[in-house]
């Protein structure tokens, strides 16, 4: 066994999970030649751009921070846990599966899951009609079993992506079981989930085998550049099955980013794959957990969630941390970090890799990351604050991204007229830019001067040290929060999209170590003290 990570190259653009699939194929036959056909292989995309979970953005997805394990573990660690038992049972191929997602299942002592048939086999997990509408959804073929097993081989007729509650009923998508209990449904991305008597079979990962990745990468080799961004599970799986038809190839409305190459490229992704079977693996006994963006971070770090108690995720996890109060069912979660003891978080809120002073109190549902605050702040609730090292002119420096948890960074405009239209921390961002004595231009933005948003606006300073970018990037949230003027004219301001292009990898993770020897050390000397 061996890990293979596969840089972007910062000046070449990679669309989408579909085209990084691609360019990893294309990676294998170039490093290993022929002898990559007797490899089974495990690709984990690390998570593109994490704009709904940007303090994911720096490092990628696959290297979240979990609250559990001496030292951390990472999501990275958890897949492989969780896939341990596959590449016994599976044929050479690839599996593909997202840096944000947790499978969870239970099946009999004697009974396994296999990858070894021909063309796309993937997982498959009851799910609310709800969670259907926003992943994608297998409509099998008929089954002869009349009552459920934990694990069952199908074939699937075709594939939806991400339909409406009235697409799956016309595709007979929709099951009704007979002895079918609701807590083996999977858990999904809403806490509050009320399942009826109606389900679906949602997806989470899908392996190919080796035949099929090879057509694959025959067909990326032919047409050479990709300019348009192609998805993995909307692209590929839509194109298999009986069922399957090139209607799909022309429905761009849950596309992020509509390019005019995109219908043409589809259908062509269509007639390479048409034919090729979709085996479905349905794992009655199953639940699915997201924790793809804050509001999901937030739920199942910091409250009673089944993913926490399945798991045995921690309060504090590998941290310096006064008591917790007991009383609250809603705690905070603390992930490798030093808080002074007369520092507060309440509930709700999440703090990785970071520092908290003594004269720091942190609101409900924050999110902490990557920060050293030494000087006395008071952050407001659903406040985001994340913290990342810079390699500028050769030169370190440091900006923080501060805005609100719920803010969109997603949305866009396309014009300069329009951007009253986005909002940051709930405020108008034209009456935030007031406040901050920044001019309306174009040169506020980076890159795409049509597609205007919060992730490409240049409002971050840039500071010589970790806690004055902190500090600084406070006192412009708080301007906000207080309606009171706060300049950013003096400051050199970066956008979160020119942050991750400038990101400095390793001295982030030299940051998080020193933190890791300073907590190691305290405990050896608790332990001596108490010996």
């Amino acid at each position: 066994m061996f890990l293979l990570i596969l840089l972007e190259p910062k000046l070449v653009h990679i669309y989408g999970n579909g085209g990084s699939t691609l360019c990893a194929l294309r990676c294998l036959e170039k490093l290993y030649g022929d002898e990559w056909n007797s490899f089974t292989i495990l690709l984990i995309h690390s998570g593109g751009y994490s704009q709904r979970l940007p303090n994911a953005s720096a490092l990628g997805k696959i290297f979240t921070a979990l609250p559990f394990g001496s030292p951390i573990y990472q999501m990275l660690e958890l897949k492989l846990a969780m896939y341990i038992d596959f590449p016994s049972h599976m044929n050479p191929g690839i599996l593909v599966t997202c840096a944000d997602d947790i499978e969870l299942y239970s099946i009999g002592e004697s009974e396994y899951i296999r990858f070894d048939k021909p063309g796309f086999t993937a997982l498959a997990h009851p799910s609310s009609l709800t969670v259907g509408t926003t992943h994608g959804v297998f409509v099998l073929e008929p089954f002869n079993y009349l009552e459920h097993r934990d694990l069952e081989y199908r074939s699937c007729h075709c594939f939806l992506h991400k339909p409406s509650i009235e697409k799956m009923y016309q595709f007979d998508a929709v099951c009704r079981p007979r002895n079918f209990f609701k807590q083996n449904f999977a858990g999904g991305d809403i806490p509050s989930l009320k399942l009826g008597p109606e389900y679906v079979y949602t997806d989470s990962l899908f392996y190919m085998d080796h035949k099929t990745a090879k057509k694959l990468l025959a067909f990326y080799e032919k047409i050479g550049t990709l300019n348009c961004e192609i998805d993995a599970y909307g692209d590929f799986l839509q194109a298999l099955g009986p069922g399957a038809t090139v209607e799909y190839t022309r429905n761009t409305s849950n596309v992020t980013k509509e390019e005019s190459e995109l219908v043409d490229m589809r259908q062509r992704i269509f007639h390479l794959l048409r034919g090729t079977s979709l085996n479905v693996v349905v794992l009655n006994n199953s639940k699915f957990y997201h924790i793809g963006t804050t509001e999901e971070y937030l739920f199942h770090f910091t409250s009673d969630s089944n993913l926490k108690s399945e798991l045995g995720l921690q309060s504090i996890a590998f941290s310096i941390f006064p008591a917790i109060p007991e009383c609250s069912s809603n705690k905070s979660c603390i992930i490798q970090s030093i808080l002074d003891s007369r520092s507060s978080v309440a509930p709700g809120s999440v703090i990785e890799y970071s520092r908290l002073g003594p004269d720091v109190s942190v609101g409900e549902n924050c999110i902490i990351s990557g920060s050293y605050i030494i000087t006395t702040a008071v952050l407001s609730a659903h406040s985001f604050v994340c913290s990342l090292s810079l390699k500028m002119n050769r030169h370190l420096k440091y900006s923080t991204m501060a805005c609100g948890v719920q803010d969109n960074l997603k949305k866009n405009v396309k014009t300069l007229s329009d951007i009253k239209l986005l909002q940051f921390f709930g405020v108008c961002f034209l009456s935030c830019l007031d406040i901050w004595n920044l001019k309306v231009t174009e040169e506020l933005f980076s890159g795409n001067k049509t597609c205007l948003s919060l992730w490409n606006a240049r409002i971050f300073p840039v500071c010589s040290s970790l806690s004055d970018s902190v500090t600084t990037s406070l006192k412009m949230l708080n301007a906000v929060q207080n309606k009171s003027a706060f300049s950013l004219n003096k400051y050199k301001l970066l956008s979160i999209e020119e942050m991750l292009f400038y990101k400095d990898v390793e001295d982030m993770i030299t940051y998080r170590e020193q933190i890791f020897l300073e907590i190691t050390l305290n405990r050896k000397q608790s332990d001596l003290e108490t010996s």
